[in-house]
């Protein structure tokens, strides 16, 4: 059997089947020199598309009943054993066989969860269901006995259905339907935020025990989504609303501020914080003793530890006596932004033509898109982030011309990325420089997917949304966050 030439891997990982698999490579196709030796599933069913058969030899672990396996190994190992997967369905004539997928490292959110004990050991993290409420990323945290940030009924269910103590649940959202306040109460779900005036007459009518959390609007402007735009009591207004809560007999128990998602600004939390001072004088004032500091959400990975020495040392300014005093936070993408990445398969190109021939992509100085490449996944599925998230992606080659490893020195000019549907709005990136060589058939890769991508995913056009294959990584955190799923799977049913 002749041997492919193979050239360096763009990183330093090495190409491994995955653990519950058995793979078997040769070059009998030219453009697919993979294959598998197991013989192919005749149709994949929708909800199992990235769940494979488990082998005996204990490398893959199915925790949890209805879930799908949990994988060893670098991401990177499970992002190019899809695209394997994918040619050996695709050759067996599998519809669908090239869907993208998403490959999710929970070891990066166990790591995660430690950073932040670390670096914010006063803080307890409720984290923010909204952001991403995968199944796995949402049993970890409860393990690790994280509170939750929940904005609706089917999120609240989500989280109890865990077996999470409901005063673990902060109802976060201001502005809230009557029906969703009594089905929260009739939980044991007390712990909410409000804004403004009416929504104390819904509490007082409905849930006249709940502990009430202010939020005050904040500034901002520094961050990805300006939530203030939304939510948020100017300090002017919070005598009066406290005053009301008062005649109504509610029982405030604290301040929330939120200086809007993905804030790249550290220093808007200690105003934020000085302005929580100010909110808790005027409870004060109003007959409360607040005990609840509720620092929101915002926390990016890049600026963290700058923001969590900026949030400490104002807590440290304006709260120096704590006795009596929980301080929680919000965070959301700060969990997962990083721990997610996608793979997509290019389904279609446009490309200039000359003499019946597509032509090479040369860069003379324009920086216009000299080719469109068509994906399939888009703004109506992962890529949703970039609608409603600003968020801006760079795609990179996972595999090209039917190999992982390609030189270095190959060319690339101007391209667009776009997604499967018929909606010109479907740019998944406008303008980024990839190979000469990338063709229909090649894989794109999209890391830091994690955060406002598959929760808000649709059907739109008859697209299937990306599933997810799971890997509990093989670093640092890796056995750790394998012994923290199964504790929670002791203690439920015990």
């Amino acid at each position: 059997m002749s041997q492919p030439d193979i050239l360096p891997p763009p990183r330093a990982i090495d190409l491994v089947s995955p653990p519950c698999l058995t793979t078997v490579f040769h070059s009998a196709s030219p453009n697919l020199p993979w294959t598998r030796s197991r013989s192919p599933p005749d149709s994949i069913e929708d909800d199992n598309l990235h769940d494979d058969n488990v082998n005996d030899d204990g490398d893959c672990d199915i925790i949890f009943p209805g879930l799908p396996p949990l994988f060893r190994g670098h991401p990177d190992v499970h992002l190019r054993n899809g695209v394997i997967r994918a040619a050996h369905l695709s050759a067996a004539g599998v519809p669908d066989a090239e869907r993208a997928y998403f490959v999710a490292d929970l070891s990066y959110v166990y790591n995660q969860y430690q950073r932040w004990k670390r670096c914010l050991p006063e803080i307890e993290p409720f984290y923010a269901v909204k952001c991403n409420p995968d199944p796995f990323v949402l049993r970890l945290l409860a393990a690790l006995g994280t509170g939750f940030d929940c904005a609706s009924n089917g999120e609240i269910a989500q989280i109890l259905l865990l077996d999470v103590n409901p005063a673990r649940i902060i109802f976060a959202n201001p502005c809230k339907a009557a029906s969703h306040v009594k089905s929260a109460a009739g939980q044991g779900v007390d712990t909410m935020t409000f804004d403004n005036v009416d929504e104390l007459y819904k509490v007082a009518r409905i849930s006249p025990t709940a502990k009430l959390v202010l939020r005050i609007l904040t500034d901002d402007s520094k961050s990805l989504c300006r939530l203030g735009l939304k939510y948020g009591a100017p300090l002017v207004t919070v005598p009066g609303l406290l005053a009301k809560a008062k005649d109504l007999e509610l029982d405030v128990i604290g301040v929330s501020f939120h200086v809007g998602s993905g804030c790249y600004d550290p220093s808007a939390f200690a105003d934020a914080v000085r302005w929580a001072r100010a909110a808790f004088d005027m409870g004060l004032a109003a007959g409360y003793n607040f005990s609840l500091l509720d620092v929101g959400g915002g926390f990016d990975d890049a600026t963290f530890e700058a923001t969590a020495g900026v949030l400490r040392d104002a807590i440290d300014l304006h709260f120096p006596d704590r006795t009596g005093l929980r301080i929680i936070a919000e965070p959301g993408r700060y969990f997962v932004s990083r721990a997610f990445s996608l793979a997509a398969n290019i389904i279609a190109r446009r490309a200039p033509l000359s003499d019946g021939k597509t032509t090479e992509i040369k860069d003379k100085g324009n920086d216009q898109p000299s080719v469109m490449y068509y994906i399939n996944d888009g703004v109506y599925g992962a890529f949703n982030c970039i609608l409603f998230d600003h968020q801006q992606v760079y795609p990179y080659v996972l595999s090209m011309n039917g190999s992982f490893h390609f030189s270095g020195t190959e060319s690339v000019g101007p391209s667009s990325v776009w997604g499967p549907t018929c909606d010109s709005i479907d740019c998944v990136c406008p303008m980024t420089m990839l190979p000469e060589g990338l063709g229909v058939g090649d894989w794109l890769a999209f890391d830091n997917m994690g955060a406002y991508t598959v929760c808000a995913a649709s059907r739109f056009n008859g697209f299937a949304i990306s599933k997810v294959t799971y890997t509990l990584g093989d670093g640092h955190g890796s056995q750790e966050t394998l012994l923290a799923l199964k504790a929670a799977v002791s203690a439920a049913t015990a």
